[in-house]
């Protein structure tokens, strides 16, 4: 075995270039008797020939089982302290209405961040009491509509918006429940752009500032009513010592809080790491729960409080794990690379149909990913390979370093797993490509949840390209974010 020297230490050298590591593939992912990976009970090739690619592919009974078990995870972990814990599902992650149906249905809450996430939970007919609408910067139509709907919390993430919230309840004659994100100061273990409670940030209010934003929630009752605390300190953490300091700090001025009237509930927000590369070792949701627990009640015990109403925000860990994307393969080409301190060596570019469009997340954050032929196995020596995708970017690389059989080859099947977090979301029309579909899968049924968008529908809003149509802007108070 040559170990080819562009390859990154954390890359093995595989022994089988067609294996699927159990950690970063859905649970029903498997390679059927002739060598195509099936998820679902549905073979790769029937998906692409069915739907196209790029595709994105999400195995139903993975997603919904990994959302069951969260929320029992919490529901063990805190009844086990004489507690009681919400599980909100974070719509950023992945949201359509088949997917807000699925977490509904599982007994979870969700969690939205816009107004256009609110549309997608409201039309998939959840209870917007079982709804929560974060948002640094929620625009007045935007906070009116959720009022008016009757949304079961509102994070108030700056002052202002305390007196917007309680004018927008006065209107509608409503209690608005709220909860005041806090801005910790606890530093996670992440990327920069994904840890979201240090100090020089848009998130939340500082924790010495929180007393006084509480006193002016409550001096708008009976419009407004104050939940308690809110905490996320970033997205894609593998430990969970920085949750732990989070409520700490959180449990300590909760406390406080308690002197002026009832704080029922405390919220730790979510951000939990899933496996994106086979040596990714991420803690078991069961542990997050249970130590989570273990220190909430020990805190709670040393003020001498009762156990709140504890709620976290999972999203990534739900979903994440469930998708995958397929792409084809479209060119190859081996690259000779310079190495320091002399001699050269091949870096194989394979280019495929998508790229930073539907998965903006390396270029972003220089996120890894592993890639494996979806359309057959092959024998062939693995060979070291970097997927890139067809942007007119030198960044738009979608798996920066991996290993496939050596015969990958133009029209071939390739498959990028742990995509359903983040990708859908983030996905663009850059280059003019239409964003791909989303394809569920389970037990052998395949359906589209998210049709794939066409050339058609890049033009439809360009105005120009359709002379004589009536395709005015949208109205002045749909785009100013005024209240209707």
């Amino acid at each position: 075995m040559t170990v080819n020297p562009l390859a990154p230490a954390w890359l093995r050298h595989p022994d089988d270039a067609n294996a699927l590591a159990a950690a970063v593939w859905p649970g029903s992912a498997r390679r059927d008797e002739a060598g195509a990976l099936e998820i679902g009970g549905v073979p790769a090739t029937r998906l692409a020939a069915s739907h196209g690619t790029p595709l994105y592919v999400i195995d139903e009974a993975d997603a919904r089982h990994r959302a069951v078990r969260t929320r029992r995870a919490f529901d063990a972990a805190f009844g086990a302290i004489g507690g009681r814990a919400t599980v909100y599902y974070a719509g950023k992650a992945f949201l359509s209405t088949e997917i807000a149906r699925w977490m509904s249905a599982d007994g979870l809450n969700i969690d939205v961040a816009s107004g256009g996430e609110l549309a997608v939970v409201l039309a998939a007919g959840v209870d917007p009491a079982r709804v929560g609408l974060h948002g640094n910067n929620k625009s007045l139509r935007e906070i009116d509509r959720a009022v008016g709907v009757g949304v079961g919390a509102i994070v108030i993430d700056s002052l202002v918006e305390i007196e917007r919230i309680a004018a927008a309840a006065e209107r509608h004659g409503r209690t608005q429940p709220v909860r005041l994100r806090i801005n910790s100061g606890v530093h996670a273990h992440t990327h920069e752009y994904l840890a979201t409670a240090r100090e020089d940030q848009k998130f939340g209010i500082p924790l010495a500032e929180a007393p006084a934003a509480v006193a002016a929630i409550r001096a708008h009752a009976p419009h407004l009513r104050f939940l308690g605390l809110h905490s996320h300190i970033g997205s894609q953490i593998f430990v969970v010592d920085g949750f732990l300091e989070a409520a700490r700090r959180l449990l300590a001025l909760h406390a406080t809080l308690l002197e002026g009237g009832e704080v029922p509930e405390l919220n730790l927000g979510g951000g939990f790491g899933i496996a994106y590369l086979e040596g990714d070792d991420p803690l078991p949701i069961e542990r997050i729960a249970e130590g989570l627990a273990e220190a909430v009640a020990s805190v709670c015990g040393e003020l001498g409080i009762p156990v709140p109403v504890i709620a976290v925000e999972p999203g990534r860990t739900i979903i994440g794990p469930a998708g995958v994307t397929l792409y084809e393969v479209g060119t190859t080409k081996d690259v000779v690379v310079g190495l320091e301190g002399g001699g050269t060596a091949v870096r194989r570019y394979v280019s495929v149909d998508g790229g930073m469009s539907d998965n903006a997340r390396p270029a972003l954050y220089g996120a890894d990913y592993g890639v494996r032929l979806a359309g057959r196995s092959s024998a062939a020596d693995p060979a070291l390979v970097r997927l890139a995708g067809k942007h007119c970017e030198s960044g738009d690389i979608v798996v920066h370093a991996d290993y496939l059989p050596g015969d990958v080859a133009p029209g071939d099947l390739v498959a990028v797993p742990a995509t359903g977090a983040y990708c859908f979301s983030l996905a663009s029309n850059y280059n003019h490509l239409a964003r791909p579909a989303v394809v569920a899968v389970r037990d052998g049924v395949d359906r589209v949840i998210v049709r794939g968008e066409t050339e058609e529908d890049l033009l439809r809003r360009d105005v120009l390209a359709h002379p004589g149509t009536d395709a005015g802007a949208a109205p002045a108070a749909e785009r100013q974010g005024d209240p209707a």
